[in-house]
């Protein structure tokens, strides 16, 4: 089984305690839905710095990564159909990148 990492764009930061309990709740019956798929749950991102020959730049990039999560599937089209489930992607607030994580 292969693993692979969700790369999230967007989203925002919840306004109220209330609303910031009711996202956690979303993304913690996504993750446990996941079952023993998820491999790592990740985290949230804050702003990065992009890194060139040319320079540094302080912008996040062209779409600024806001967190990630490891999880194994089959293949590409089970990592996909699970990151479909994403509370970003539901509520239409951001979207989930999806990229297998090859073996070196």
């Amino acid at each position: 089984m292969a693993q692979y990492i969700f790369a999230y764009h967007g989203g925002k930061t919840p306004e109220t305690p209330q609303e910031g309990e009711k996202v956690m709740a979303a993304w913690t019956a996504w993750f446990e839905g996941m079952g023993t798929a998820m491999v790592q749950p990740g985290a949230p991102l804050g702003m990065s710095k992009t890194v060139k020959k040319s320079g540094v730049t302080d912008d996040g990039g062209a779409n600024p990564v806001s967190g990630y999560t490891v999880v194994n599937a089959v293949d590409m089209d089970a990592a996909v159909k699970m990151a479909k489930g994403c509370p970003m992607v539901v509520d239409n607030s951001g979207s989930v990148e999806v990229a297998e994580l090859l073996e070196m």
